[in-house]
């Protein structure tokens, strides 16, 4: 079975298609497991999110999902972060915004913890360091956990007690030593690579890939600065930052 590994899909309909059209151009999707972050930044965040919910998925909840339907306020995001979220909630239906109310925090699937932000705070902490890593490893009983939130690839592996980090290789076996992995940012990398990412899962190869994937990042920045959104939100994509 081959599982789609997402996170930070920010409401970029592009971005989110181009990754969906090459999964599927690998071979059938069984599920799609998301990390957070659905909405918030860009413009389409209903088309997003039906989208997500036309396959079968498991899908946690990120910090720009909470501060869209009012669960956490935007007092700790930046002008432009705050402003975006601010537009978002006033075009989410209210069917968007129950099933963004219905997601948990963290979720146990098979070997692997789904979370955004950090097992230890699953909404708030990025995980950028070994440090971070590893005072996270025991708030996590799966040999796996997949995160997302800081829209960068990474690989933080666990072994004899110390945890290194590496770049996210292309292709990465299942074995004995724990891990923590970022599969990137669909919707707004922050790695100087703008490209969209994710990680496909292929449980009969027992195995995680990792893929690039170019959209058409201007049809989204058009529509951002159509309707409204701040302009250092649309440069920003170009520039993977």
């Amino acid at each position: 079975m081959r599982y789609i590994i997402v996170a930070d899909i920010h409401s970029n309909l592009e971005a989110f298609t181009a990754v969906l059209q090459a999964a599927k151009a690998g071979g059938e999707i069984s599920e799609i497991w998301c990390l957070g972050d659905i909405v918030g930044y860009g413009p389409d965040p209903q088309s997003c999110l039906h989208l997500l919910r036309q396959y079968p998925h498991i899908c946690v909840a990120g910090n720009h999902d909470m501060a869209a339907i009012g669960e956490i306020d935007t007092s700790d995001f930046n002008v432009a972060a705050a402003l975006a979220t601010n537009w978002t909630a006033q075009h989410l239906l209210t069917e968007d915004k129950q099933y963004l109310a219905s997601l948990p925090m963290i979720k146990e699937v098979g070997n692997f913890t789904l979370v955004h932000g950090s097992p230890r705070e699953p909404i708030w902490e990025y995980v950028l360091s070994p440090m971070e890593a590893q005072a996270s490893l025991s708030y996590f009983h799966t040999d796996y956990c997949l995160i997302g939130h800081s829209h960068v690839p990474a690989l933080f592996q666990f072994e004899d007690g110390c945890c290194s980090q590496s770049q996210l290789p292309a292709t990465l076996r299942l074995g004995k030593n724990r891990f923590m992995l970022n599969p990137g940012g669909v919707g707004q990398p922050r790695d100087h690579d703008p490209k969209a990412s994710f990680v496909v899962y292929d449980s009969d190869s027992n195995s995680l890939k990792h893929y690039r994937v170019e959209y058409d990042i201007s049809a989204t920045q058009e529509k951002m600065l159509r309707l409204g959104l701040p302009h250092s939100l649309a440069d920003r994509l170009s520039h993977g930052l």
